[in-house]
């Protein structure tokens, strides 16, 4: 029987990345806001399923979910970053990040809990190095990849027949990379952060791990 598994935040960067390492294996569910966004790697991967669904609306996340019977992999990458200091940045800021990195994920993961439980499953949460630590000007992003760990610290004991890693690479070369270099003011060159495809090879490496191990967390930080 293939193994089956749902990335979200697919259409590009690292989730696109993230698709490619399982497609060989896995039927893999694209994840994206759009179908026309999914176009793409959806012809790349021909075994692949274009999985279109707004993460901010959780009717709709539920109703996405009802064929999927049997899930062995949820990759949760789909997230959003707004950079600013405590004194400058907005309520509206701090929501809009809260809601994409961490209700979304609680939504999804609830919805699909009896996929993943029929499945053994193993559920991959992309953090951030912010996860761990806080720097000036990132602090609502920061707080909600520190909600996001918890959340799967939480899910990994309550879970016991589940697999729950969080990953908290550094800053990895992505469009989301350029947008919060350019805020900061400073020239772009992709090659002091980290690939896309390194990241999604520790991922892959991660779900790989025999089944007598239990992955919790992968740091990735830049040589």
């Amino acid at each position: 029987m293939t193994s089956t598994a749902l990335v979200t935040g697919a259409s590009r960067g690292l989730g696109a990345e993230i698709a490619r390492t399982l497609a060989s294996d896995h039927q893999v569910y694209l994840g994206g806001r759009s179908a026309d966004s999914l176009t793409a790697v959806a012809s790349e991967l021909p075994g692949s399923t274009p999985w279109p669904v707004d993460l901010l609306d959780h009717d709709a996340v539920r109703s996405a979910v009802e064929k999927i019977e049997s899930l062995d992999v949820l990759v949760h990458n789909a997230g959003v970053a707004q950079l600013g200091t405590i004194e400058e940045s907005s309520i509206s800021d701090w929501r809009a990040q809260y809601e994409s990195n961490v209700l979304a994920v609680v939504a999804l993961t609830q919805a699909l809990l009896p996929a993943l439980r029929r499945a053994g499953g193993h559920v991959v949460l992309v953090n951030s190095g912010a996860g761990l630590r806080v720097n000036p000007g990132w602090g609502a992003y920061a707080a909600s990849k520190f909600a996001l760990r918890a959340f799967g610290d939480a899910l990994r004991q309550e879970e016991p027949s589940l697999r729950v890693t969080s990953v908290h690479p550094g800053r990895i070369d992505t469009d989301m990379q350029r947008a919060i270099v350019a805020h900061e003011g400073n020239e772009y060159d992709g090659s002091k952060f980290l690939q896309a495809s390194t990241v999604a090879r520790a991922i892959r490496n991660a779900i790989d791990t025999p089944a007598d191990a239990h992955p919790t967390e992968i740091v990735l930080r830049v040589r």
